[in-house]
């Protein structure tokens, strides 16, 4: 069985392929732009994503939405993170943690999953919090300044270790077993 992985990050599709290649799944990298409703739900952005790409003809394909929640920053960047990564970085967001005293965070991840007709949404989420600087220079995007344990970043795992604790990891599971009831694999 083949997945198309819609995203334009290479990094998410080595997660998959990783993830699903003992179910004798193949993970396809698909570069297919779609919009993004303006939302602070991870879950209507991808249903509505889900929708676009089913009506431009697409089938059997993973899409995801995943966000950085920070606590005391009101749950910036959130839905809003690809964004933020992409003007701010990682260094802006440390900025803006300068002389915070509650630095816990979470990551959510929403797959949405269109197999064999059918729809499949999951979501899972890894608690943590923003480290004081920039760790490791594996990963992508926020790894670097997330750590769920309090000692090591994302970025300063294989990505092996990372997929056991992370959200797109924790969803991934979810995806499984949700596929494993429906006996899709």
């Amino acid at each position: 069985m083949k997945l198309k992985v819609i995203t334009s990050n290479p990094g998410k599709v080595r997660e998959y392929q990783d993830s699903f290649s003992h179910l004798g799944i193949e993970m396809e990298h698909l570069h297919l732009p779609y919009d993004e409703v303006q939302t602070s739900d991870l879950e209507e952005v991808v249903t509505k994503g889900m929708e676009e790409i089913r009506k431009k003809g697409v089938r059997d394909f993973i899409i995801d939405d995943s966000g950085l929640f920070i606590d005391d920053l009101k749950g910036f960047p959130g839905v809003w993170s690809a964004y933020a990564q992409k003007t701010i970085g990682n260094k802006g967001i440390l900025k803006l943690m300068d002389g915070v005293g509650n630095r816990s965070a979470r990551f959510k991840c929403c797959i949405g999953c269109d197999i064999n007709g059918e729809t499949i949404m999951v979501t899972g989420v890894c608690e943590g919090s923003i480290m004081d600087a920039e760790h490791g220079n594996g990963g992508f995007g926020y790894d670097p300044i997330f750590t769920y344990d309090g000692k090591l970043s994302f970025a300063e795992m294989p990505t092996e270790e990372k997929n056991k604790f992370s959200h797109r990891g924790n969803a991934v599971r979810l995806l499984i077993d949700e596929m494993k009831k429906r006996n899709i694999v």
